[in-house]
């Protein structure tokens, strides 16, 4: 074969690779289109929340891909859809906060179609900062180029969530899989417990890491003005301040409820992707981290589903993780699981034991399992 003949099949390949990744805009656009047509009447707004809804069925159906794109692929046409998931990130948040604003609360009438319209904020721009934001922020802060870590820390900032930057690349990258790590699942723990769990665990380990990093213990140490968790809190506050200053008390609920829906479906993404699963040492097994071959998920989570393999090598681009055999299965994609972890969550363990079992891993490991 000539050369001008595999730069063919080579850019084929790419562009094939870059359309199906470019389904990860979907939810963001669909987002931007719900805030701009809105405020809206109850029936309207039911009508928006749907398809959300149809995610997860679609999640379910779609069929698994085991593929990645070549390691020869350029790597700028898949940058180019974080920068622009980025962008379309921050205008949902300005276009979430006008929308508020114009909300109606002097009949009953108008409170209820209101509420109807902030629980339609809740689904859809919870999903599409969860999905399309916090996953994006996740890709960002792993890469080695600065700019991209900076951007990042602001998605994740955008959420009131910037201490996930040091305790996730620090902390649990580390320690997943131990008794060390708060993002880590445990057998049989629920999802809320994880919650009341997860949360106020790994904000005090971010801090504490970053303590460690500045070696600074004392309040009053000059070399807090370098430490990366207070400068997240500093931000978020003065974002809540502006955000309450400029949209008053209904676009400071809002937000909050967006970002609240947000933040809980990121931490049903932890707990579904290490329950049940440890290990004593701190040595890399892809038997540590649950996958799913779901298209879907690959293509609109930019990558995220090939959990095993990031953690086996963080900063590899997402559209280049590989499908690892080893690890457990989810029992659907991402959506479909998420779905089952937050509403179903008797269910989710129920199946994720059994593919325990039938791996013989985490505490199945060892054992003849009938």
């Amino acid at each position: 074969m000539s050369w001008k003949s595999m730069a063919i099949f080579k850019t084929f390949d790419t562009t094939r690779d870059f359309s199906t990744h470019s389904m990860c805009l979907i939810v963001p656009v669909y987002t931007s289109l719900f805030l701009i047509s809105g405020p809206h009447d109850i029936w309207n707004a039911f009508f928006w929340i749907l398809p959300l809804w149809l995610t997860v069925l679609i999640d379910t159906l779609s069929g698994s891909e085991t593929r990645c794109a070549s390691s020869e692929s350029a790597g700028w046409p898949f940058d180019s859809l974080l920068y622009i998931l980025s962008a379309l990130q921050v205008i949902n948040v300005i276009l979430l906060l006008e929308m508020a604003v114009e909300l109606q609360w002097n009949t009953k009438s108008e409170v209820i179609t209101s509420l109807v319209n902030l629980y339609a904020v809740k689904v859809v721009c919870g999903t599409s900062s969860s999905f399309s934001g916090i996953v994006v922020a996740h890709e960002l802060i792993h890469r080695r180029q600065w700019h991209m870590k900076c951007t990042g820390r602001f998605l994740l900032s955008l959420m009131l969530y910037e201490h996930f930057f040091t305790e996730h690349i620090k902390g649990h990258h580390r320690n997943f899989g131990t008794a060390d790590d708060p993002a880590t699942a445990r057998f049989g723990e629920s999802f809320e417990s994880f919650w009341r769990r997860t949360v106020p665990g790994q904000f005090r380990q971010a801090w504490q890491l970053e303590n460690k990093r500045l070696g600074c213990n004392g309040i009053l140490n000059l070399k807090l003005v370098r430490h990366r968790v207070l400068q997240g809190v500093i931000f978020e506050v003065v974002l809540l301040s502006v955000i309450t200053w400029f949209y008053g008390i209904v676009g400071i609920v809002a937000f909050l409820i967006s970002t609240i829906a947000a933040v809980r479906k990121l931490e049903a993404v932890n707990y579904i992707e290490h329950w049940g699963l440890s290990r004593e040492d701190r040595g890399l097994d892809a038997t540590l981290s649950w996958d799913t071959d779901s298209w879907f998920t690959l293509h609109t989570l930019v990558g995220l589903s090939r959990h095993a393999d990031h953690h086996n090598r963080a900063s590899k681009p997402y559209q280049k993780l590989r499908c690892t055999k080893e690890s457990p299965k989810l029992p659907c994609g991402y959506f479909g699981s998420v779905y089952l972890t937050m509403s179903r969550n008797k269910r989710f363990q129920q199946l994720a034991i059994d593919e325990l079992k039938k791996r013989r891993l985490g505490p199945y490991q060892g054992f003849s399992v009938p």
